[in-house]
């Protein structure tokens, strides 16, 4: 996800008819023209060791943009992209394999200047070239990406060593920072043949290992299961200001799994390194194993992981399926759904309860509309629920059976609000036929929560069914729309505009593999979503924030689960980290280094 940053009242923008460093949506960066390195880092980190880490899943190609299958991780450790955030800044990217920018007055085009010392792995210069290509290729094999790129009309090579892309708007802020994030592949490889003679495409999956520029090499693989990295000695950007300190352990391997349990087992027995939590009755009761009581493994919760980007998760019903389209039976749903009573028996009281398509981010709806939010949703007041001017909204509280059989029985009103009516113990349309669906679930850890819908919708007549399936099956039937809840979600940034959109846009809600799980066609939405796009203020920006969340909101597009603010980890003690981490991410593996003197006493990886 893109990760903007928070701005003051009015937001200064990058300079633009001149070649600068670096991009900032907001304000100045933090770092200079001539600077040497992050804050942050340990420019003496050593460099040696293993880190491990562990995958659910599996993997079927290194090719990074094709729509279909499941790209290898840690990919990113490959191919590099034009521009490169900091960690301690919000929405500042500074030049990467691109060493400047100029963006155009109007906003309408932004140009990159290549750094002639980026090198691909076999010496060869990166060029304005392989940016043109690779941005072609991907708009052209990749309709999900053609749909992110829709304002992007043209790339070329506008002088040696300069690429420009040319919109088809202005005023858009946030387009040179999407394509500054255009992770770059070599022409010259994709479009010659392997060591079999066999020409290769771009548009097709391949298990070959692939020319990169980045700090780390594809050592080996074994197909699914495992994949090992090495760091290349002769990296171009070792002395990057954007690089020192960084990428530090000789090799990276990634090990696959396709069981969560089985997963977290293979941790235990030290197979990978680090664990990220995501259950809260595993994180209270299962690590009273002797590797955490000899303190062999560490416990720590990470804030900043979290810190500059906003959530909703939860059940999504999808709007493509008849059943699904009026907003009552949407919101009845909710009615069903008993957090308070999953919280106090299975979470532990980890968790908050999501009421807000931006949650965790400071801006997001709140009260009754007022000031310049009431101005936006005024001026699409045709368009938008009349709800959005009168109504807070809340999600139903439960946690007893008194409270749960009122929610139920505000559930059956809307149900009944909507066309159904009760038959026996089934709740049926006007044909006879029960109302029935299918939760599509990526793997067991959602089930007991998924159970809880299940048994109480089934007190009201409502037919559902769970279906667990492994992660390539899920990927594949939510890319095909093949679903009729999933529990799912969108991650926000500290600056949304584009990629609403690919969320929540009517234009995506056919396109397969977009992120617009719900099939969302409305025209208030893609306002306010144009409005977004166009802010030229962040008082506005955050204003149509509001005014989109609240309106998402009122369509019930959802069903609201939970959140934790802290990533939960588990890590064997054999690392070392900067002693101050920065403000926006644990910095896990990347900034991190092999303790030889730890390791020593946990036991070296194996």
């Amino acid at each position: 996800m893109l990760l903007f940053g928070l701005a003051a009242p009015a937001m200064a923008q990058t300079p633009t008819g001149q070649w600068v460093h670096a991009f900032a949506m907001e304000g100045q960066p933090k770092y200079g023209p001539d600077f040497t390195h992050f804050d942050y880092v340990n420019v003496d980190a050593p460099k040696g060791g293993v880190v491990r880490t562990g995958d659910l899943g599996g993997f079927d190609t290194f090719n990074p943009i094709l729509p279909k299958g499941e790209a290898a991780g840690g990919i990113g450790l490959l191919y590099e992209t034009l521009l490169t955030p900091s960690l301690d800044e919000q929405s500042v990217y500074y030049g990467h394999l691109a060493q400047a920018l100029m963006i155009a007055p109007d906003y309408g085009a932004v140009t990159f200047r290549m750094d002639p010392d980026a090198k691909w792995h076999d010496g060869e210069p990166v060029t304005a070239e392989d940016v043109v290509w690779t941005f072609n290729k991907l708009i052209e094999v990749n309709p999900d990406r053609a749909q992110y790129y829709v304002n992007i009309t043209k790339a070329e090579v506008t002088a040696p060593g300069e690429v420009t892309f040319t919109f088809n708007q202005t005023g858009n802020r946030e387009l040179p920072l999407i394509l500054g994030q255009l992770q770059v592949l070599p022409q010259h490889w994709w479009e010659g043949k392997d060591a079999a003679g066999k020409q290769r495409n771009i548009a097709e999956s391949t298990l070959e290992p692939p020319l990169g520029s980045g700090p780390y090499e594809l050592a080996s693989f074994d197909a699914g299961r495992t994949i090992v990295y090495k760091r290349d000695p002769d990296y171009w950007g070792i002395d990057h200001p954007t690089q020192v300190g960084q990428n530090n352990f000789d090799e990276y391997r990634i090990e696959y799994f396709l069981d969560l349990t089985v997963q977290f087992e293979a941790f235990k027995g030290d197979q990978f390194d680090y664990w990220s939590e995501n259950q809260a009755r595993r994180w209270a009761t299962a690590y009273d194993f002797p590797a955490v009581a000899d303190s062999r493994v560490i416990k720590e919760e990470f804030p900043q992981d979290y810190a500059g980007s906003g959530i909703i998760v939860g059940f999504i019903p999808n709007l493509r399926r008849e059943k699904f389209q009026d907003a009552l039976v949407r919101e009845a749903l909710n009615y069903a759904f008993d957090f308070e009573e999953l919280s106090n028996t299975l979470f532990f009281g980890q968790y908050q309860r999501i009421d807000s398509y931006f949650f965790g981010l400071p801006f997001k709806s709140t009260g009754l509309p007022e000031g310049e939010e009431l101005e936006v949703l005024n001026s699409v007041k045709d368009l938008v629920p009349a709800s959005v001017f009168t109504d807070t909204y809340t999600n139903p509280i439960s946690g007893d059976p008194t409270k749960l059989r009122a929610n139920l029985r505000t559930a059956l009103g809307l149900f009944q609000q909507a066309g159904f009516s009760l038959d026996g113990n089934k709740l049926v349309d006007a044909d006879g036929t029960q109302l029935a669906f299918e939760i599509l679930l990526n793997g067991p850890t959602i089930e007991p929560v998924a159970a809880n819908l299940v048994t109480n919708l089934a007190q009201i007549g409502v037919a559902v069914t769970l279906r667990t399936v492994d992660s390539p099956q899920y990927i594949n039937r939510a890319r095909s729309f093949d679903f009729d809840v999933i529990y799912s979600g969108w991650a926000q940034s500290w600056s949304p505009g584009n990629e609403q959109r690919f969320f929540f846009g009517s234009s995506t809600a056919k396109e397969q593999g977009s992120q617009n799980y719900a099939g969302i066609a409305d025209p208030g939405i893609d306002a306010l979503i144009e409005k977004l796009i166009g802010a030229d203020d962040r008082a506005t920006q955050e204003a149509v924030v509001k005014a989109l969340d609240r309106t998402l909101l009122a369509h019930h597009y959802i069903v609201p689960s939970y959140s934790l603010r802290n990533s939960r980890t588990a890590r064997w003690d054999r690392f070392g980290r900067p002693e101050n981490l920065p403000e926006f991410s644990s910095g896990f593996p990347t900034i991190w280094w092999y303790d030889e003197a730890k390791a020593a006493k946990t036991g070296g990886a194996q």
